[in-house]
């Protein structure tokens, strides 16, 4: 993974001193809180319901042991003991006072973390797959290329100040496990005919009060001519985007109104210019970034005691049967630390397990860790043979709970709970959601299934393309959750479809369960997941389940 340099430790000390001598000029009252917003916002500091909130990057998911430290040492030390790992590969601390942040991030910087760009109207943090570099089904490991990206567009000058945010997104495998249509641009690493790796390359993407999905403007971009396009598009919108209106000032919406031809043929007259422009530095800095990549020493040992384990303890043979992905190297797996442990807020993690990890990830792991945007935690390297020993860790620290991919692995945002943008609340819809199933021992039946929440029109929680999709909203002053069904966020990505009225906060877990209860009863089998059920018999038995009154008075 990659290690800071001298410029890169100058560069962060020297921002991290300028907006120290910010924080210091608002704390007197030099600076008014609307002088210091636009301050803040570019070093990842947001005014929530409570409290100031650091939000900090994690490029591209990826942590080693020390970086896990320094945060469970940031959550004890200027924080309430835990920290909220985010749809976007981030962490946020919702409870820091102001006067501590630069000390925050200054104890950040030492090993490598910062908060730069994780708001505002810029390039946001790149995410990725957060199987990348492990899962056997990957073409090429996408974040050498992740964090190219990241070093080009942190404080580029001409992109400091776009029309709305920004978001990338970058998957090195068919599967997409990095929600790349629902990005601005979204990068699919394909080969061409000759066998060359390249991406696919799509616009337009975005959730929010619009959702969209990317449409493609490169069928193939060859690798070497990444970041001159990427500099196109983003040039391109950052004159065609409007300004006039926020709500209408994604890429999304500018592609949308000029359509992608139009939009396309701008982004090609201007990849002419800066092609030339960088004259293959780009490359040699990628050939250097791609040395700090290179696979770890895997080890070649025999998987008896995992063998032993999973034959004789049920317990642990759920977990491996739910939590462990196939890894490219034999012998080893990739295991996903559940973050949602039924009643738990989704994505927090306290101090303690962070260290947890990070001693696992040290003793086990070759020293990587992950966070996916499914706020969990990813061990990508774990030798088969170590994985009794990991359970039975995991297990004392609460981490162990077996559903990754079930009922209750449900993203969900934090709501009215901390956001102050939020009409109703996340968390406790998701909390009551994962109890109940657990209660009625449904979990494992029903399967397969993305059930993601959001808060409020922002859609920060992915409600869009969940298989089941919740949106909170205000009604009057009273919360009221619409139910989008059909929604997919991999390769074969689809925006949900909403399926009517909105269902009030105590009507919400009756509504799932008549849901889930009407696809055990309709699926073809045990092995039909609920999205496939729904694209097979389309909406209606879902709606009648949902809305059982209306269903008997229209027959």
């Amino acid at each position: 993974m990659y290690n800071y340099n001298d410029f890169d430790r100058a560069f962060l000390a020297e921002r991290n001193a300028q907006f120290r001598a910010q924080v210091e000029r608002r704390i007197d009252g030099s600076l008014t809180e609307e002088e210091f917003r636009p301050l803040r916002l570019m070093n990842g500091v947001y005014l929530q319901l409570h409290a100031y909130m650091l939000r900090v990057c994690i490029p591209y998911g990826t942590l080693n042991p020390d970086q896990m430290r320094r945060l469970a040492h940031v959550a004890e030390t200027w924080d309430k003991g835990y920290g909220h790992f985010t749809t976007r590969q981030n962490i946020q601390f919702n409870w820091p006072k102001l006067k501590d942040i630069p000390d925050i991030l200054d104890s950040l910087g030492e090993v490598g973390i910062h908060a730069i760009q994780t708001s505002g109207n810029t390039i946001r943090n790149t995410t990725a797959d957060h199987f990348a570099g492990a899962a056997a089904d990957e073409i090429e490991d996408p974040r050498p290329v992740a964090e190219l990206i990241r070093q080009w567009s942190t404080d580029h000058p001409e992109f400091q100040f776009l029309p709305r945010k920004f978001k990338i997104a970058i998957t090195g495998s068919p599967n997409d496990r990095a929600v790349t249509r629902a990005h601005d641009i979204g990068l699919r690493m394909i080969r061409n005919a000759r066998g060359e790796p390249g991406f696919e390359v799509l616009v337009g993407g975005g959730l929010g009060r619009t959702p969209m999905l990317g449409a493609v403007i490169r069928d193939f971009l060859p690798k070497a001519d990444l970041l001159p396009y990427l500099e196109a598009i983003v040039s391109t919108y950052n004159v065609m985007g409007r300004r006039d209106n926020k709500y209408k000032a994604r890429i999304k919406i500018t592609v949308f109104e000029n359509g992608i031809d139009t939009f396309k043929a701008a982004v090609e007259d201007r990849f002419a210019e800066t092609r030339a422009q960088f004259s293959g530095v780009d490359q040699q800095i990628l050939q250097g970034i791609e040395a700090q990549f290179a696979p770890p020493a895997f080890r070649n040992a025999p998987v008896d005691a995992y063998d032993t384990a999973y034959a004789a303890d049920p317990v642990f043979r759920a977990w491996a049967d739910t939590n462990l992905h196939p890894h490219r190297v034999e012998g080893y797996a990739i295991v996903t630390v559940s973050l949602k442990a039924h009643g738990a807020t989704p994505g927090d993690a306290s101090a303690e397990q962070m260290r947890l990890l990070a001693d696992l990830a040290e003793r086990h792991g070759h020293g990587e860790l992950r966070i996916s945007h499914e706020q969990n935690v990813i061990l990508p390297h774990v030798h088969r043979a170590d994985l009794p020993q990991i359970h039975a860790e995991l297990q004392a620290a609460g981490l162990a709970t077996a559903n990754v991919g079930l009922v209750s692995d449900i993203i969900a945002c934090p709501g009215m709970d901390y956001c102050a943008l939020a009409t109703a609340r996340s968390i406790p819809v998701a909390q009551e959601i994962a109890t109940h199933f657990d209660a009625l021992g449904l979990e494992q039946e029903i399967g397969r299934l993305k059930i993601k929440i959001s808060g409020c029109i922002n859609a920060c929680g992915h409600h869009h393309v969940g298989h089941i999709g919740i949106l909170g909203l205000d009604r009057a002053g009273v919360e009221n959750y619409q139910i989008t069904l059909g929604g997919d966020g991999t390769e074969t990505a689809a925006i949900g479809e909403r399926a009517g009225p909105g269902f009030a906060y105590d009507q919400v877990v009756p509504a799932i369960e008549r849901l889930l209860r009407a696809y055990l009863a309709e699926r073809a089998g045990p092995e039909e997941a609920f999205i496939d059920a729904y694209r097979r018999l389309g909406p209606a038995p879902f709606k009648a389940a949902l809305y059982p009154e209306e269903a008997r008075d229209a027959a």
